[in-house]
């Protein structure tokens, strides 16, 4: 599997992007799957559910399965967060995985900005980062895109990870 990754500071556009190159990707007939990374509690299970019911007992795991999608829930319960790449060995084959977050790990990726976040771009210390894509100009030597030209993103990622 190849990878390639989308960063950026918060509210930078990257969950935006991601959908969007999701979408535009899988269009040109290359299976992905996707890994987000969050900082803060993050609970996709809803309280009173059977599933949730499980994991509150104390379940290390749960697997929910219906006729349209499956989900399996760890709890981690005290232990350190997994590595990236141990989480991408979990993951069935495909032919590329987006990987939005993960700015300190040493895949390839984009970054996200936005000027009205105020912040500085991460690329100047960041040598994962091989492209900007932006809503306003930015002082870079790398490849710079207009944050909402998905098909050239895309392009780039593509041809970036050999695909």
């Amino acid at each position: 599997m190849r990878i390639y990754g989308v960063t950026g500071t918060k509210n930078s556009g990257k969950t935006g992007l991601m959908e969007r190159l999701v979408a535009e990707i899988t269009a040109r007939g290359v299976s992905v799957s996707t890994v987000k990374h969050a900082h803060h509690e993050a609970d996709i299970d809803q309280p009173g559910r059977d599933s949730h019911r499980h994991r509150v007992a104390g379940a290390r795991e749960v697997l929910l399965s219906t006729p349209h999608r499956w989900a399996l829930m760890h709890e981690l319960r005290g232990a350190p967060e997994p590595p990236l790449a141990e989480l991408l060995a979990r993951l069935s084959p495909v032919d590329l995985v987006l990987i939005e977050g993960y700015k300190g790990a040493p895949h390839p990726k984009i970054e996200a900005h936005r000027a009205a976040t105020g912040r500085p771009l991460l690329s100047p210390e960041n040598t994962s980062i091989r492209a900007v894509a932006s809503d306003c100009g930015v002082p870079t030597a790398l490849p710079r895109f207009h944050l909402d030209d998905t098909a050239r993103i895309a392009a780039f990622i593509l041809r970036e990870a050999g695909l």
